[in-house]
């Protein structure tokens, strides 16, 4: 079993909250845009790491910028269609899209072609009001909007 962690980042917007996505990385993402999103997050071992340490972490690689200090709310533990169990936080704060240095990972591309092509983790981010975030969204991370929309009231 795969473990994820992750953080919502959230901030108040004109129309009502708004989170902080980023747009998957690499060829098979490449031209997908609705359900192509994530919240930052990454994969870690639950027998050596905590998951809240793993998401500040995650945070940090995929965006290049510290998690901004500001108040946090668990929103549990979701499961992803492939199987892979993601735990996140909200927490709200800002940060400026522009200034996100994505981190890269390397993968054999085209695929059986020997060749090894680097990769940004996220090749873009934006903040998205909830009604358009959950359509960006990879399906199953919609009840992390849910669940902040419940928390926040």
């Amino acid at each position: 079993m795969r473990h994820s962690a992750g953080i919502v980042l959230h901030r108040a917007g004109p129309e009502g909250p708004e989170v902080l996505l980023g747009h998957m990385g690499g060829p098979f993402w490449a031209r997908k845009d609705d359900g192509a999103w994530s919240i930052p997050k990454g994969e870690y071992d639950p027998a050596t790491e905590d998951p809240w340490d793993a998401a500040r972490r995650e945070f940090r690689e995929e965006l290049g910028l510290p998690l901004p200090d500001g108040p946090r709310l668990e929103l549990g533990e979701i499961r992803q269609s492939g199987g892979k169990r993601v735990t996140a936080w909200a927490v709200a704060g800002d940060l400026d899209v522009d200034a996100i240095v994505p981190g890269t990972f390397e993968l054999e591309w085209p695929p059986r072609s020997g060749r090894t092509q680097v990769f940004p983790e996220i090749d873009r981010a934006a903040w998205f009001g909830t009604e358009a975030a959950r359509v960006k969204l990879v399906r199953a991370q919609a009840a992390f909007l849910d669940r902040l929309l419940e928390q926040l009231g």
